[in-house]
């Protein structure tokens, strides 16, 4: 198979899963960022899709770990070998032309943060490294002409972080990044149901519940409810339970609050000019967590703003720094970009 010099691929590197973005061909991978280790040798085992169904299902011997937490490196070699697999699987391994990279990060991240993406970024196999700031990616994967001199609101909830950013002319205006995500809300639910039900239920559980009858707006899911399974914490056996929409809003509650609590605090910090725009155009939810049944309303009734879900909003980041990677030549002086590693 054959591949241009110019290869260009986009890396939604999120906490809890990755996209990866190829000029010309769109989303070619989305799997979760897990890797299986061998704890004795350190030998992969299975990344994304195959480590994820290992999760809390390991022998002794074998873990399954998230070497991303927060949306920043928590274990930069592990992190690197899953860069290098994903790389190597979306456009096959190169001997000479290797493929520029454009990795988005979250916009709150240190120095020190950025440095283990890049550097992850090129021993993966990168011949050229970039960063981008998650919502300036969102907003260009959501098609939001962010070159004008017009206030656009983007609030990006992934796995680890959330990210709500004002943009115009190309720059950040005002923002905050906040470690709250998919992962806090599955473990808001995994709390309530240890307290309530005196259960211990594992992640992916806690996703489905999440999935299946999680809620910001009780309303929008009245009588719902999904038995749920795990491990009785006074007689240590198996058993069964039902949750209901109103006791997972419960659980929610007070994740979801810290995300409308951001949000907030980024329009008071915002230009009136540009608050007048966002008046007419509305914040712009992308991200996983963007899709938590009834976040949208209830933003849009905090706020009084309206708010929009774009279609593919888990994709919107990927899709956004492949974008930014393709007008390299046109905004390079642009403050969006961080500098490039050769």
């Amino acid at each position: 198979m054959f591949f241009d010099f110019g290869e260009d691929i986009g890396i939604d590197l999120g906490t809890a899963s990755v996209l990866v973005y190829v000029k010309k061909k769109g989303i070619v991978l989305n799997e979760p960022s897990v890797v299986a280790l061998d704890k004795n040798s350190g030998q992969i085992i299975a990344v994304g899709d195959e480590a994820r169904k290992m999760l809390g299902r390991t022998p002794g011997n074998i873990v399954a770990i998230r070497p991303l937490r927060d949306g920043v490196i928590a274990d930069y070699e592990v992190t690197e070998k899953m860069l290098r697999y994903f790389i190597d699987k979306a456009v096959g391994k190169r001997l000479f032309f290797k493929p520029r990279v454009m990795v988005c990060i979250p916009s709150g991240v240190t120095s020190v943060e950025e440095r283990a993406v890049r550097q992850a970024a090129m021993a993966a196999g990168a011949r050229q490294a970039y960063l981008i700031e998650e919502p300036v990616a969102a907003a260009l994967g959501a098609g939001i002409d962010i070159s004008e001199p017009s206030g656009s609101m983007v609030v990006d909830i992934g796995g680890g972080t959330t990210d709500v950013a004002v943009l115009s002319l190309g720059g950040v205006v005002c923002s905050k990044s906040i470690r709250i995500g998919g992962d806090k809300f599955d473990e808001a639910l995994v709390r309530y149901v240890r307290r309530q039900f005196n259960l211990m239920i594992g992640e992916r559980t806690a996703e489905e519940v999440k999935k299946e009858i999680g809620t910001a707006y009780p309303a929008k899911r009245q009588g719902d409810k999904m038995e749920v399974r795990g491990r009785d914490l006074v007689s240590g056996l198996p058993k069964t339970i039902v949750v209901t929409a109103e006791q997972a809003f419960d659980a929610l509650s007070d994740t979801v609050d810290a995300v409308i609590s951001a949000v907030k605090e980024v329009l008071e910090k915002t230009p009136p000019e540009l608050a007048g725009d966002i008046m007419n155009k509305g914040i712009v939810m992308t991200g996983g967590g963007a899709l938590l049944n009834g976040l949208e309303t209830l933003i849009t009734e905090r706020t009084g703003l309206p708010t929009h879900v774009p279609d593919d909003a888990i994709s919107c980041v990927a899709i956004g720094t492949g974008i930014a990677l393709q007008n390299l030549d046109l905004l390079q002086d642009s403050k969006i970009y961080t500098k490039k590693v050769i």
